[in-house]
């Protein structure tokens, strides 16, 4: 045997040895298996989620203008006709993410109800930390016949972060750009997903000020539906909290149930839709009830 037929076998032999090491190839998406999934980009797959956590839109208070534009918005997008990318930011625990998938559950129900194919919507959770990834993600997506809302929940880059390129290219400036079955969603504390301080700094220490911030700040500007949620109100805050207790049927008293909720905010320093069903939670296990939703 030659030299050069040697070393060939000898190739074969390696080839055919990391091909049985490498991991197989994942297994197409079953979009048919759940209303809900979560990107793994690990190994690049949608994990399906049995039971989304979410609570019914109606319950969601002090957010009603919000929340309607993102439904028309949502529902127009699962009929098929033009819709934009959201990004909801503002003040924490107002209801931001909540909504995102409250809205999804209640178009999602009404398409089905109504047998409208076109509408056959699915939420996609992406993590923060896996936006670079993304273009991997929608080259599946973009295959499927259904409708996507994908959804990132706490959006942000900071200084040298350079992963937001990914998401500033699919939402409207690649070659692709977003594929027409898909709508992306966000949530943010930060109007433009960048600190403030980190915007004043640049333009302070730049030659041209405007052109230092313009690549980062104008990733907010291709969200074209901008809601923005703000601190609450008590009377807001006891909406939800009576909201809650009204839904779970949970026997107190009108004056106690407002004396209670107010005592509970105190401690927890501020008011917010995420205080008022933490109070909720505490309450209903100490009436011994559960809350199914």
């Amino acid at each position: 045997m030659s030299h050069t037929s040697d070393l060939a076998l000898r190739l074969d032999r390696i080839a055919a040895a990391l091909e049985r090491l490498a991991p197989p190839p994942p297994a197409p998406a079953r979009f048919d298996a759940a209303d809900a999934f979560v990107w793994h980009a690990a190994d690049q797959s949608f994990q399906p989620v049995a039971a989304v956590n979410r609570v019914p839109r109606a319950l969601l208070k002090g957010i009603d203008g919000s929340a309607r534009q993102l439904l028309d918005n949502t529902r127009r997008f699962a009929d098929g006709l033009p819709a934009n990318n959201a990004l909801l930011w503002g003040a924490r625990g107002m209801g931001k993410s909540s909504l995102v998938k409250a809205v999804h559950a209640e178009v999602q129900a009404q398409s089905a109800a109504a047998g409208n194919m076109t509408g056959d919507l699915k939420l996609v959770e992406i993590h923060r930390e896996d936006i670079a990834t993304l273009p991997a993600a929608l080259a599946e997506l973009r295959a499927s016949r259904h409708r996507f809302i994908v959804f990132c929940d706490d959006l942000s880059f900071d200084r040298d972060d350079t992963s937001y390129k990914s998401l500033k290219a699919v939402l409207e400036g690649g070659i692709e750009g977003r594929p027409p079955n898909v709508l992306f969603y966000a949530t943010s504390n930060r109007r433009h997903l960048m600190p403030r301080e980190m915007v004043d700094n640049e333009r302070s220490t730049a030659i041209n000020p405007s052109e230092a911030v313009e690549e980062k700040v104008s990733l907010s500007d291709r969200f074209g539906l901008w809601l923005g949620f703000h601190n609450c109100s008590q009377d807001d805050y006891l909406a939800m909290v009576e909201g809650y207790a009204r839904h779970f049927d949970l026997p107190i008293a009108r004056d106690a149930l407002v004396r209670e909720a107010l005592e509970w905010s105190v401690t927890r320093g501020g008011r917010s839709g995420r205080v008022a069903w933490q109070f909720t939670q505490d309450l209903a296990g100490r009436l011994g009830k559960t809350l199914p939703l």
